[in-house]
């Protein structure tokens, strides 16, 4: 299911947010996360492909050019959870906006479908995340992780 969006506010107008996973410029996206995402440096790009696959993808794309300027990955059921996660927005783009207006695009899907619970986890970035909504766990000593490696 593809959702396009244009995103909105005069900085924003030139650009558009879809899901449509088959316009996302894989290459573009490995590049950025491996090289300058500090929780994806070095990620293969087989690794960076099948998380894509598995994945709801939202890329913002340059109207005018259809270039992607941003991309953020959502692992979900489509119904009760989802895990916001590879949230990046070029270096030319950044600074107007574009990464709010991604993840607000991002949480007013995932509110379409019923979803109840979003999570993410972010290193620097808790208070571009709090203007959207999200929240310190309320009970964090309840969440547990499993890691290999």
């Amino acid at each position: 299911m593809d959702d396009t969006t244009t995103a909105a506010g005069t900085a924003l107008d030139a650009y558009e947010i879809s899901t449509d996973a088959a316009r996302l410029d894989r290459a573009r996206v490995h590049h950025w996360l491996s090289t300058d995402a500090y929780w994806a440096i070095g990620r293969s790009r087989d690794k960076q492909d099948r998380a894509i696959d598995g994945s709801l993808n939202f890329g913002a794309y340059e109207t005018a050019t259809g270039e992607l300027a941003a991309y953020a990955r959502v692992v979900t059921d489509h119904a009760t959870f989802a895990w916001l996660c590879d949230v990046y927005v070029d270096r030319a783009a950044r600074g107007k906006g574009l990464g709010t207006a991604l993840v607000e695009a991002v949480r007013d899907h995932l509110a379409t479908l019923g979803v109840t619970r979003v999570m993410l986890a972010t290193h620097d970035a808790h208070g571009v995340y709090e203007r959207i909504g999200f929240a310190p766990l309320d009970v964090p000593e309840h969440w547990m992780a499993l890691r290999f490696g």
